[in-house]
This record gives C-alpha cells, structure tokens and sequence, in this order.
C-alpha cells in the first residue's frame, strides 16, 4: 500500500514521524488510480476505457485503507485517472464535501450526522450513502503491558470519562502502580464518535476527557502506544493487523464476558465493537465519466479485496442496493 503523509493540520507531527522511520505518514497527495465502467471480463484481462481526469476524497483514516485498495486496482485499468486521497477524519470529511465542496467522495467510519446532511442540503449537495463493511474497533496497549488483557465497560469510563483516573490502579486495584497514557483519535474521528457513543453515552457521558493525545493519523497513535509502557489506545481492526507485531489488542468485556476483536467475533456479533463503514458519492459527481466508472469499480471490487485489508464484507444485498442508487443516479445525470 502506498506511503501516506500527514494532514496538514498534523504538519509537524508528521515530520517527526517520517524522522523516526514511520512507512506511512497520514494521508496521501495524490497518485494515478483508475477504474473501468466495462464488464468484470474486461476488468480481469486488464480493459480499461482510456479515461483520465481526477478524484478528490477524503475523511475516514480507517476507511482510507480500503479505499486506497480499491483505487490500487483502478489504476491498472485506468492510469490516466488520478485519485487524490486525504485522510482529515470522518467529520473532516464532510466538512470538505458539505461545506468546503471540493471531494467528490467522502470515506466515514460512521453514518453522516443531522447537522451534516443540513450543510449538504444547504449547499445543494445531494448524496448516495453506500456501506461498505464492518470493523471491529480495536483497543491496545504496549508489548510491555502485559498484564492489561481485558477491559470492562466500567473500567473505560473510569480513565476514559471526564473524571478520569491517572493511574492504573485506580481502575482496577488488581492493575499495577503506573501512569495511564491514552493515544486516541482526535474529535473530527469516526472513530472517536462511534467509541464514546457505545461505551460513554449509555452512561449519561456526553465526552471523554481531553487531556490525551489526540491525532487523526492511526499511525501517530501506533507510534505513542508502541513507545510508551502502560499507554491505551484505539482505532480500526485494520489496523492492528497492520501492526500486530508493534501493539497488543486488549480484550473488550460488555457485559458478557471477554471478547477479543477479530473477523470471526465481529461477524458472530460477540465482539460489540464494531460498526459499519460507508462510502458517501456526491450525486452530481456522477455527471463525470471518470467518478462514475471508479464508483462502479469500487461496487463491484470491495467485496474482493476487503477481507485483505483486515475488514468484514457488507452483506451482498447492501452493495446490490447500492449499486443499483450509483445506476439509477448515473442514468439521470446522462
């Protein structure tokens, strides 16, 4: 997978980063990428339709890895089709496609907010919401950490809520005397949405403290939590298999037990952090040959690619709805 840079907002961050080695430093300037709008045997013997022109997405770091995949694939049929992928956060994501107007597609790791649909409606932006798989949220900690296994519900509203705790030991007096140190997706994050509205909010917990360190990049949190003994952190099941060999997943116990994050519970439901992934494509978008092939692409290759990435596949009768919304849209705009 190609190397990512940081977002300018995480300019100095990013330099640090690329300093210490890190292959993949945030978000990505743009590169060739393609797609085909001919038939899947055109599309397995390398057929493309000579397009060119560019896409601009942004928005979810977990979904970024995906949609990065998918455009791989696309530009060996189509190289003259540049895809210029940003990774600003799922909120940051909507903030250029609602308001801003500038990326014809938006990656999310959790469903457009009111107040974002508002903006497109504002704007005159209409939308196709396409789910695209499932993630299991991953928690983890430091190879050194050894002893944090599992956590419960109780246990990370205890460090994570706005009352928080310190040290370990206040959690759970069986945890050792040592510092908590969270590394965490900041406030524009998907990521950061879904976790506080599965473990906070079903305790009247509107935020979690803000006294950590925060970063859209899941590769800066992958550093901090790798470097610091005793350091918490979270972000998308991809990427801990990106990383297995840097952090340790923790288990996560909802009431019934522990559960560890993987394909297999995140599709029995055992594990009960995960959640969808979606893809939004600007409607007039489609008036483009370019995006409307690469949105056809991206519909009929995520189910193979997925499972590679480190995701679960959406049911195929989501992205056969889905697919039909992209036809009916590209139909209409013709």
């Amino acid at each position: 997978m190609r190397s990512w840079r940081m977002a300018a907002v995480l300019a100095v961050v990013a330099l640090f980063a690329a300093a210490c080695g890190n292959p993949r430093d945030g978000v990505s300037s743009g590169r060739a990428d393609g797609a085909n709008s001919g038939d899947d045997a055109d599309r397995a013997n390398g057929g493309g339709n000579g397009l060119s022109g560019s896409i601009e997405i942004d928005g979810s770091s977990t979904v970024g890895p995906l949609t990065d995949a998918i455009a791989e694939e696309y530009a060996q049929q189509e190289p003259d089709v540049t895809v210029n992928l940003s990774i600003s956060g799922s909120g940051g994501g909507f903030e250029r496609f609602c308001n801003v107007g500038d990326t014809q597609i938006s990656n999310a790791s959790r469903p457009i907010k009111q107040e974002e649909a508002d903006a497109c409606a504002e704007n005159g932006i209409e939308f196709i919401e396409v789910r695209v798989g499932t993630d299991a949220l991953t928690m983890v900690t430091n190879n050194e950490t050894d002893w944090l296994e599992c956590l419960t519900t109780d246990e990370i509203v205890t460090f994570w809520g706005p009352e928080a705790a310190d040290n370990w030991s206040d959690v759970n007096r069986e945890f050792p005397d040592q510092d908590i140190t969270i590394f965490a997706p900041g406030t524009d994050s998907g990521t950061y949405d879904f976790f506080n509205e599965t473990v906070l909010e079903p305790n009247d917990i509107a935020e979690p403290r803000q006294d950590f360190n925060a970063s859209e990049d899941d590769n800066i949190i992958v550093q901090g939590v790798q470097g610091t003994p005793g350091s918490w952190g979270f972000f998308g099941f991809a990427y801990f298999q990106q990383n297995e060999d840097a952090v340790r997943a923790i288990a996560y116990d909802a009431g019934d037990g522990c559960v560890q994050p993987s394909m297999e519970t995140a599709q029995d439901d055992s594990y009960k952090l995960t959640r969808p992934l979606f893809i939004y494509v600007k409607e007039s978008a489609l008036d483009d040959e370019h995006v409307a092939d690469f949105v056809t692409f991206y519909l009929d290759t995520v189910n193979e690619v997925i499972e590679d990435v480190g995701y679960i596949p959406a049911p195929e009768e989501v992205i056969a709805d889905a697919k039909q919304k992209v036809e009916e849209a590209i139909a209409s705009a013709g």
